[in-house]
């Protein structure tokens, strides 16, 4: 046989291959046709939102102060008609830091997202490789599946043992000859056609898979991402609207501890004219040391108020001034200038119960944790079933880098392949219950997270209410207080009354004016308290203020 005559049987083996090719890739293009039917199956329940009933109204509204008209709280902050408040809150929404952390999870779950929707595509990779081997020349490769080398390997024995049984030298001057006769056509030869110890192979190619999602484990894993990219954004929304409460709240401690510290400074002024009188009483014999000491001990007590207002005054600064990630040098100087504190608007609107299911974030966050913990069922339950997959590689193999392109070098390799768990320890079923029991955990927090926000709301009204009670009998209290001093003054000076009378008036004045601020301070607070309950804020959008928006690509 010439070798013309094995180039024909060598290139009938290559139309074999060519043949069976064609087979696997038809076989290849129906698999997903013929699993398309079942693919429509997706394992694991179906999420339907829970249903929610709450009160019909509010328990604790009053007619006078709140309404049930549709709430409005986009822009809470600028009820209260403060351009401080307003600057204030304006920095923080572009440069809290918490703010920040909050946008880039957001972005982290986006990311997330395209890692899990990755896996319901074909996944193609390129790979090379250069390796250089020595063999050994006494050793016949009985293992390679190369036609031309064991065509080679046979002649070579055959020939050799013919001549001279076999030795060493007749099977390398068989293996000279034979490379003469065949050329270097032959895998491993040189151009003289002799056998080498050392060859290098180079190979380069494409490999390829697919899992096809019959039982749709891949799209509950989609389905339950997609959702924590929705309680993400939640959670960026909560972090808004908790950011706007705390610098709104702080802004009013501030300016409340400011005018404390003014009745404290004005009360100190007083007293120290009252000490002057009770001096002047006693230098005159009309008075007494007594009254002096009185005087003296009550002007130090309302003295040492200071210190402790401006620590408190001091610290609110501070807070602020990490809200809106600045100096508190800043911050001190922007709010140096005295301002009253803001005061409340005269009627809330609140809306009904049931606007919280949709305009609180936490409650609006719960329910898509929930609807992930419901598609992970899904996911876990998939791994009961058979996985299908096609697999396929095609490349060039050989050892001459320079027939890397011919088409004697390539191969390739397509086909299905299937995978079902048969033992595994229970491990499956045991993951389905877990994630049902994550189920039902993410079903209860859900139902607090409901209570709890119309729990803060009602108690946020009720505080409102009472103090603004509180804050008129306060305003009473003042006014009386003043005609008290004024009288007791008069009548001390008149020989009427003793001291006594004079520095419990005083006394008593100052703590009433320190209550009613501290009434007034608190009447906005709370007022503040039902907007955040109400979840208001995470709805503002400017044009100008890029953070203000929900992050890019995150939807309302």
């Amino acid at each position: 046989m010439t070798s013309g005559e094995f180039r024909v049987v060598r290139g009938g083996m290559r139309r074999l291959a060519a043949n069976d090719l064609r087979h696997w890739w038809l076989l290849s293009l129906c698999s997903p046709v013929a699993l398309a039917v079942i693919a429509g199956c997706t394992v694991g329940p179906n999420y339907c939102p829970p249903e929610t009933r709450l009160p019909d109204r509010w328990s604790g509204s009053k007619e006078g102060t709140v309404t049930t008209h549709p709430a409005e709280v986009a822009n809470w902050w600028i009820l209260f008609g403060d351009p401080t408040l307003d600057g204030l809150i304006e920095r923080a929404l572009r440069s809290n830091l918490d703010l920040r952390i909050a946008e880039a999870r957001v972005r982290e779950a986006r990311a997330e997202r395209t890692i899990a929707g990755a896996d319901l595509w074909p996944s193609v990779g390129l790979a090379s490789s250069y390796s250089h081997e020595g063999r050994s020349l006494n050793k016949k490769s009985d293992k390679s599946s190369d036609p031309w080398d064991q065509l080679h390997d046979t002649i070579v024995d055959e020939t050799a043992k013919g001549l001279v049984g076999g030795s060493l030298d007749s099977r390398n001057l068989v293996e000279d000859v034979t490379g003469e006769m065949l050329g270097d056509t032959l895998t491993g030869t040189n151009k003289a056609g002799t056998r080498q110890r050392a060859q290098s192979l180079f190979e380069v190619g494409f490999d390829a898979s697919w899992e096809l999602d019959v039982f749709g484990g891949i799209r509950r894993n989609v389905e339950a991402v997609d959702a924590d990219i929705a309680a993400t954004t939640e959670g960026y929304r909560d972090v808004l609207v908790t950011l706007l409460f705390e610098v709104a709240r702080n802004y009013v401690e501030a300016r409340g501890y400011q005018q404390r510290i003014v009745i404290a400074h004005h009360n100190v002024d007083a007293q120290k004219e009252t000490l002057r009188l009770a001096r002047s009483q006693c230098d005159g014999g009309t008075g007494s040391e007594l009254d002096v000491a009185q005087a003296q001990v009550q002007l130090s007590s309302t003295e040492s108020r200071v210190p402790a207002l401006e620590t408190a005054y001091r610290h609110a600064v501070h807070r602020l001034s990490l809200l809106v990630a600045g100096w508190p040098d800043a911050t001190l100087a922007e709010l140096s200038k005295e301002a009253p504190i803001p005061a409340a608007p005269p009627e809330i609107p609140l809306g009904l119960p049931s606007d919280l299911l949709r305009r609180r974030p936490d409650i609006r966050g719960r329910e898509r944790q929930l609807a992930a913990a419901t598609a992970r069922i899904g996911v876990a339950t998939a791994d009961l079933f058979p996985k299908f997959s096609l697999n396929g590689a095609f490349g060039s193999q050989t050892y001459d880098v320079r027939h890397l392109l011919d088409a004697r070098s390539l191969f390739w390799s397509v086909g299905p392949a299937m995978s079902l768990p048969i033992l595994d320890g229970g491990r499956i079923r045991a993951n389905i219950e877990a994630q049902n029991a994550i189920q039902q955990q993410a079903l209860a927090q859900y139902e607090q997270t409901v209570l709890r926000a119309v729990k803060e709301v009602e108690d946020a009204l009720v505080a409102y209410q009472n103090e603004r009670t509180r804050y008129q009998h306060l305003a009473d209290a003042v006014d009386a207080g003043r005609r008290a001093v004024s009288l007791a003054s008069v009548q001390y000076k008149e020989g009427l009354s003793d001291f006594l009378a004079v520095v419990d008036s005083e006394r008593s004045l100052f703590a009433a004016q320190e209550q009613l601020v501290q009434s007034r301070t608190n009447t906005t607070l709370h007022v503040i308290a039902v907007f955040k309950a109400l979840g208001g804020g995470w709805e503002t959008r400017t044009g100008s203020d890029r953070a203000m928006q929900p992050p890019e690509g995150v939807v309302p």
